[in-house]
């Protein structure tokens, strides 16, 4: 098996074969918007009525009335063109997929950029290697919790965002020229992973032109004002914290309704504190304390802990909910960008293949169950009105 991995680790560093990798594993990762005759867990209710009230709108049926919204609309209308394209079953499947790999392949090649960060300079051989099996647990988080809640417009949002940090971790003129676009569409999408990836620029443009001391220091002080910033916001701002808030960042979808997705977290979770413990032994603990890769977890985790889970703003009746699990998504993929200098072991690769598996079991399981429950209620109300 060793032998395998090593000869297709070499074949998928090739440019033909990291293609045609990564388009199969595209295919593996759209499966289960498809494996079933209908889509469940993702709320597509609201954006399927922006759609039709933007249908209304250009047929001149309902003149002086106009979309004003600038935020929190992106994924809407991409999901009203693709159903005018290809009907609204195909149209939603379709859209949905172009999100899942947006968010996937953004998020790996945040973690990738993000391991070269320290590594790359001190001329580690490891740093231009990719980390493939943290896309496992990449999988994972994409099809957890924020995307079975529906918050697509967050979950494009913080997908374009990881883009947008890869481009800007390469330290490439031209490549970080492109980001500042990207950043404008995560913008319209939703405005707090837009505001989230802007704070960590600014941290790597000053980690990046600094000595790892020194760094350590900027982090202390980050870490301070974003105490100050909470301890404000306080006294103006009323929520409801969340304790479970960093949880619900590998927190499996209808765990509510069936515990069993709570075990392949923790299946989870212990192989990524097995990867960390390695990663301390084959590095350093002052090496990776004193990175960026680490630091930057280390201040997402502490803004999301501080984040109350709901928010409601003085002078208006809307309520701004799930703020902190929300962002914990981006904790997540933190966490995996801090592991990616790891060099794994086999068991540990495995385990995360294998928890990764027996998720998306349970998702097709539970899932088939609800079709099930659906078709037999179409048709009792068939028969009842006939």
């Amino acid at each position: 098996m060793d032998w395998f991995l090593s000869r297709w680790k070499r074949w998928a560093a090739t440019p033909a074969g990291l293609r045609i990798c990564c388009v199969l594993l595209s295919l593996v990762f759209l499966a289960p918007c498809y494996w079933q005759p209908r889509m469940h867990g993702a709320d597509l209710s609201s954006p399927m009525d922006y759609g039709w009230f933007a249908q209304w709108m250009e047929s001149g049926r309902w003149q002086g009335l106009q979309a004003v919204s600038t935020t929190n609309v992106l994924f809407d209308a991409l999901l009203a063109g693709f159903v005018r394209l290809f009907g609204p079953e195909i149209g939603q499947r379709l859209c949905v997929s172009a999100m899942v790999l947006i968010f996937v392949w953004g998020a790996f090649a945040f973690v990738c950029a993000a391991k070269q960060i320290d590594y790359r300079r001190q001329g580690d051989s490891g740093a231009e290697s990719r980390p493939w099996h943290l896309l496992p647990s990449i999988a994972v988080l994409a099809y957890g919790w924020v995307f079975h809640m529906g918050f697509f417009n967050f979950y494009l949002s913080l997908g374009l965002c990881f883009w947008v940090l890869a481009l800007v971790c390469e330290s490439r003129p031209k490549r970080a020229a492109i980001a500042l676009p990207v950043l404008v569409l995560a913008y319209t999408a939703h405005p707090l992973p837009a505001a989230w990836a802007v704070c960590i620029v600014l941290y790597l443009w000053a980690a990046k032109r600094v000595s790892a001391r020194n760094r350590s220091y900027i982090s202390a002080g980050i870490l301070c004002i974003i105490l100050i910033c909470f301890l404000i916001a306080a006294r103006s701002v009323h929520g409801a914290s969340s304790m479970n808030a960093i949880w619900a960042g590998v927190q499996m979808p209808i765990a509510a309704m069936n515990g069993k997705y709570n075990l392949v977290g923790i299946g989870i979770l212990l192989a990524w504190g097995v990867l960390f413990l390695d990663l301390l032994h084959q590095t350093g603990p002052r090496k990776v304390v004193s990175g960026a890769a680490f630091q930057m977890c280390v201040l997402s985790t502490a803004a999301v802990a501080l984040l109350p889970a709901t928010v409601l703003l003085p002078g208006f009746d809307h309520t701004v909910i799930f703020v902190a699990e929300r962002m914990s998504l981006g904790v997540g993929v933190c966490l995996c960008a801090m592991l990616a200098a790891a060099r794994p072991r086999p068991v540990v690769r495995w385990t995360l293949v294998a928890a990764a598996v027996v998720f998306f079991v349970f998702i097709y399981r539970d899932e088939r169950r609800v079709n099930s429950l659906e078709d037999s209620m179409e048709d009792t109300v068939a028969q009842s009105l006939n």
